[in-house]
């Protein structure tokens, strides 16, 4: 199992800050087009993506225990 953190905007349109997959083996590439049909997400094309508090590839393969953080672009003024 994997445990997915959804920040800012994420969070509230899967309505929790965080779900559990079995993704072992699978890209973040693929978990992302996973979450983006099962969740109706918009394109995860522009996030970033953490693995273990690591900013990794999209090719990054997966394995059991990882936490994927989800961290959409902000801005501020």
């Amino acid at each position: 199992m994997i445990k997915v953190l959804f920040f800012a905007h994420l969070k509230e349109q899967v309505g929790t800050e965080m779900l559990e997959f079995e993704a072992s083996g699978m890209t973040i590439e693929r978990l992302l087009f996973k979450l983006e049909k099962e969740y109706s997400l918009p394109a995860l094309n522009t996030i970033m993506v953490a693995v273990n508090e690591e900013f990794e590839e999209r090719s990054y393969q997966l394995k059991a225990g990882d936490i994927v953080a989800l961290i959409p672009p902000v801005s501020g003024g």
